[in-house]
């Protein structure tokens, strides 16, 4: 395994679970991390106690990670910036200080999600919004509370430029967390993204009480789903059977730590979607998600049933036993098409 070479200043922005983790893995590997956050009472907690009693209760981070409110403060001579906020606030949570990132800096987004309106993937947005950077995806099957915790875990750093995602790969990797690179971005964030509607729909069926066979068949068809969209828009196929791709997918579909999949358990046990979000600290990626990837899909002409069912239940009121029956009585087909 290639250490990190060097004590390098980094910044996380977002405080959320995972920017927690990751920040807290980086000072663990010797680099001087300064984390923001906009809560206030998460910086306090973090540089009082050590401990993100908000989004990572329990787990107490290393001593040398400090948390700060100033964004300006968390980039200054920053030479990695990791984005972590949720993906409807990126887009503003980058150009809020985008001229005050260092000349040569490199850009890792950990953020899974197609932004709604414009479609964009995180990498895209934070191009947009700070030009000139190389900006480096991260994802992959890695709950935030297991990272914190030491659990092993592998993930993928995706860029166009391969150094780019060889720093983020040195810089992060650990002896438990192992981190491979990546060309394919498109593939990387897209698998990241749409898992977390996957996940959903796998709730729904979980909470309709229904077994094994049809969680089996919604992960390798939701696959199949995920592929045929990437391809279409440039992807490689075989990403997808890696670790943003499918790894991801069987996590976050099957774990007892999505908050994805709970969500969706909720709602197939007869709740709203308010009520299954009501109270709820952290963002359900997968929500936000349905709408982009459904709007996604219809703008270049992609079957997505399964991301077409799960927006009916959320977003129109059908009920869940419904679309389960409609997606069982779909024409007949080969499975490679």
């Amino acid at each position: 395994m290639t250490v990190p070479q060097g004590n390098r200043r980094c910044a996380v922005i977002g405080a959320g679970a995972w920017g927690t983790a990751i920040a807290d893995r980086l000072a663990r590997n010797g680099h001087d991390v300064l984390l923001w956050a906009r809560e206030l009472d998460v910086v306090d907690g973090i540089n009082s106690t050590q401990v993100n009693t908000r989004f990572l209760a329990g787990i107490p981070l290393v001593s040398s990670l400090r948390a700060t409110g100033d964004m300006g403060e968390a980039l200054r001579d920053a030479s990695l910036v990791v984005y972590a906020a949720p993906s409807h606030v990126l887009r503003p949570v980058v150009a809020q200080c985008a001229s005050q990132i260092a000349a040569g800096a490199v850009l890792s987004v950990a953020t899974k999600g197609i932004e709604r309106d414009t479609h964009a993937l995180m990498t895209d947005v934070v191009e947009q919004e700070a030009p000139g950077h190389a900006v480096v995806a991260v994802s992959g099957p890695s709950f935030a509370a297991e990272v914190a915790q030491g659990q092993p875990t592998a993930v993928v750093a995706a860029c166009r430029e391969i150094s780019a995602a060889t720093l983020v790969q040195e810089a992060m990797s650990a002896k438990a967390f192992r981190v491979y690179t990546s060309d394919d971005v498109i593939g990387v964030e897209l698998g990241g993204a749409l898992k977390n509607v996957m996940a959903v729909a796998t709730g729904i069926l979980d909470g309709l009480g229904m077994g094994f066979n049809p969680r089996a068949a919604l992960i390798t068809r939701g696959l199949a789903e995920m592929s045929r969209l990437g391809v279409a828009l440039g992807a490689k196929a075989d990403t997808f059977a890696g670790l943003a791709g499918l790894g991801d997918l069987v996590l976050t579909c099957t774990g007892a730590l999505s908050r994805n999949r709970a969500v969706g358990v909720a709602i197939g046990q007869g709740m709203t979607l308010d009520e299954a979000l009501a109270g709820k600290e952290s963002v359900a990626e997968g929500i936000l998600n349905t709408r982009s990837a459904k709007a996604l899909a219809d703008s270049v002409g992609i079957e997505m049933p399964i991301v077409d069912a799960a927006y009916r239940i959320l977003f129109e009121g059908q009920a869940p036993r419904d679309a389960v029956a409609e997606l069982m009585a779909r024409d007949l087909r080969p499975e490679r098409d």
